[in-house]
């Protein structure tokens, strides 16, 4: 088999992200299930890269007739799965914000409960 360069670049370039994210695992800047997901996604990047020809397993799968197009819409689909995942946790992020600035507010006030 002989490897195109982008069939060993996109591997080591995943390879490298998913180090990353499990680096951030490990600073505890990202949870267990991102990195899990981080993992999934790049892992399936690599795998691509290095045998294209399970393109038509997805195609089959899908139903889609052409490969680049099952490759797309998947993609597509996981984009805006992350993409919700991520509204979801900004979401979180400004009621936390919120709830802090209230406390504060109140703290400086001096009305906060006791």
């Amino acid at each position: 088999m002989d490897l195109t360069p982008y069939q060993i670049v996109a591997p080591v370039f995943s390879l490298l992200a998913i180090l990353y994210a499990w680096n951030l695992v490990r600073r505890q800047k990202k949870t267990i299930w991102e990195a899990c997901f981080w993992t999934l996604f790049w892992g399936l990047i690599a795998w691509i890269a290095l045998y294209p020809s399970m393109l038509s397993y997805l195609s089959a799968a899908t139903g889609i007739a052409d490969q680049e197009n099952a490759v797309l819409v998947t993609f597509l689909g996981i984009l805006f799965f992350m993409v919700f995942y991520l509204v979801i946790r900004l979401e979180e992020l400004e009621q936390r914000h919120a709830k802090i600035v209230r406390a504060l507010a109140l703290r400086e006030a001096g009305l906060e409960k006791k």
